[in-house]
């Protein structure tokens, strides 16, 4: 499945970064303790009336969930990174890998790159600039 760039994946990618761990200790938790289990009610027949019984077990559906957001944040943090290192121009993949990869303020990112005086400059003339001529919206 091909992931679609998008400036919100960008923005959102440190926080995404941060919700891997979290969703794997989750997880972990419902394989290793208690957490995973879940209570179902179904109803028995046999007698010829609804007798409401407890089922109790491992809440497969809930964990396949939190699986597959797992992977698909995991995913998506990929494609943000080889998305990043494909770009050409060495300045612009500086400043993607600064300002997203590394989670630097437009100041700092301004004076690592000699615009000190200008720090609006790589946010307009080098990223906005390069996300209009990709179509990244």
């Amino acid at each position: 499945m091909e992931i679609k760039i998008t400036k919100k994946m960008l923005q959102d990618y440190e926080k995404t970064k941060k919700e891997i761990p979290i969703l794997e200790a989750e997880l972990h938790e419902m394989k290793t303790t208690d957490a995973g289990i879940g209570n179902s009610t179904i109803y028995d027949y046999r007698d010829g009336y609804a007798k409401p019984q407890s089922v109790v077990g491992f809440d497969w559906p809930r964990y396949e969930l939190r699986k597959k957001v797992l992977d698909h944040k995991k995913d998506k943090i990929k494609a943000v990174e080889q998305w990043i290192d494909s770009i050409e121009d060495g300045q612009t993949r500086c400043i993607f890998k600064m300002r997203y990869i590394e989670d630097m303020s437009w100041v700092k990112i301004a004076t690592k790159t000699g615009y000190k005086g200008n720090h609006d400059y790589p946010r307009i003339m080098i990223r906005d600039k390069y996300l209009k001529e990709m179509g990244i919206k």
